[in-house]
């Protein structure tokens, strides 16, 4: 017997009950039509609404009820209850909240931004993704696909993603199919129905050691036509945040030369610096006037203080994400101190609107993957600090590729575009090469107005390997980037 979301007990339905659910499960392949044609019909007044219509909104009320109550059903599941239980015990406060997807819809529909939520639980023998758009009640989508299949494609695919240099563009699309087929193609046809332009996403588990930007359809990577921002609790509070509205002003620090030792639990890490990470400050600072810089020395633990004077703050140096003690992930100063995710906790930086770290490592060394939580984490504390966003890297970019990214990120910035559409068009230019997606009509600032040292400036990187995702994909956005 099938598994549906009125047979989670295994007990047979009689003949009149399948012909309900079968009824039933045909309006749930609509239903965020459904909840768009309901909307439009809410705005006629009542007076004024035909016979035909007043049915309609009625039965259409009722299929949306109907729906809830089976979510619900769904949700309070011994299993499902199981597994969030876990991700309370293991995540905290960072973990979005299930029963709080209702009154998200409402957030959803005041951002009048064509977005929506995805939200995949992992179970033993399955994902559930559970969907939240702006026009209709939660949607559940099943993909037959088990833990320990999914976890080792996660592995495999992060691998290659990490390997540019063992690894072809057409050998990650690959491995970047199943990861669609398993997280994306079940809610295709309902991002087809809300218009979504961006997927506000809370991975479970260790999906979030991989982007989902760079999941593929066979046609095109997933960033070719969504935005994605990663949230955490914390972001629910306010979603929607205006682009910069006055002139950028950016901190920024790098670690460029010397070599300092951390001690992580029982192992040594050494840590060099950055030559490209000082290149990439520089050359922000030319395309942003407004920038201070701090490099190495003068990089140092003093820079919390400063960092509330600012609208952005941008750090060049190793920062590491290791599952565990949240004093063993932590972000190194160019003096050789650190700030651990322990520490973040008691920063105080209401006016940063964004936090970026270009440097960041998840999972060093011979780690194995966890769950993710640090990752999470690290956006969590920097919401709670008081920044709006927060973007890190998955992996170290090590060759000047971040170098790239970063420039044509800020030059989308300063053009005008809100941070997760800037991240989304300066990967699709890495992809095609096509700076021009940084502009606007109203605003040009162009990549090439920046005389850079470097000979291999970002327009001559283009025209290289930075399709690569290992070039454009470890970014991602956690918290308000709308």
């Amino acid at each position: 017997m099938e598994r549906s979301a009125d047979t989670e007990s295994g007990i047979a339905l009689r003949p009149e009950e399948q012909q309900l659910v079968a009824q039933f499960q045909a309006s749930q392949t609509q239903l965020v039509a459904l909840g768009q044609e309901l909307e439009q019909l809410e705005i006629i007044d009542r007076m004024e609404r035909t016979p035909q219509q007043r049915d309609r909104i009625m039965e259409l009320r009722q299929v949306q009820q109907t729906s809830r109550q089976v979510f619900r059903t769904f949700f309070e599941s011994e299993e499902i209850q199981t597994l969030v239980n876990q991700l309370r015990q293991t995540t905290g406060a960072a973990n979005l909240e299930l029963t709080e997807l209702n009154a998200l819809q409402d957030n959803l529909r005041s951002l009048n931004q064509n977005a929506v939520l995805l939200y995949p639980l992992v179970l033993e023998d399955r994902v559930e993704l559970i969907l939240v758009t702006p026009n209709s009640p939660p949607i559940r989508r099943t993909s037959e696909v088990d833990r320990v299949t999914l976890n080792r494609a996660i592995a495999e695919f992060r691998s290659a993603l990490q390997s540019p240099q063992a690894t072809s563009v057409s050998q990650v699309r690959q491995l970047a199919q199943p990861l669609y087929d398993w997280l994306i193609r079940p809610i295709a046809p309902d991002l087809a129905q809300a218009n979504a332009d961006t997927i506000l996403y809370a991975p479970d588990g260790q999906l979030r050691y991989i982007p989902l930007v760079a999941v593929h359809d066979g046609q095109q990577w997933l960033v070719e036509r969504y935005q994605v921002n990663n949230i955490t609790a914390a972001s629910l509070a306010e979603l929607d945040n205006q682009p910069f509205q006055e002139q950028l002003t950016v901190l920024a620090a790098a670690f460029t030369q010397g070599q300092h030792q951390v001690q992580v639990g029982d192992r040594i890490l050494s840590f060099g610096g950055l030559t490209f990470a000082g290149r990439e400050v520089e050359t922000l600072a030319q395309l942003i006037p407004a920038t201070a810089t701090r490099f190495d020395t003068e990089f140092n633990p003093n820079i919390i203080y400063e960092m509330n004077d600012f609208s952005v703050v941008h750090l060049a140096t190793h920062a590491t994400f290791n599952p565990g003690p949240p004093e063993d992930s932590f972000i190194l100063f160019g003096d050789g101190s650190r700030a651990t995710l322990a520490d973040i906790r008691d920063w105080n930086i209401p006016d940063v609107e964004l936090v970026v770290l270009s440097a960041c490592e998840t999972a060093v060394g011979d780690v194995l993957l966890g769950n993710g939580e640090e990752i999470l984490g690290f956006g969590y504390l920097m919401q709670s600090a008081g920044a709006d966003a927060a973007i890190a890297s998955l992996w170290q970019v090590s060759d000047g590729g971040t170098q790239a990214l970063m420039d044509a990120f800020y030059m989308a910035l300063q053009n005008g575009y809100n941070k997760a559409e800037s991240l989304q068009r300066a990967q699709r230019s890495l992809i095609t090469g096509d700076t021009a997606l940084l502009t606007t009509e109203t605003r040009n600032i162009r990549l090439e107005s920046i005389n850079s040292p470097d000979s291999q400036h970002p327009n001559a990187l283009m025209s290289q390997r930075l399709n690569h995702p290992y070039y454009w994909a470890p970014f991602i956005l956690i918290g308000n980037g709308l």
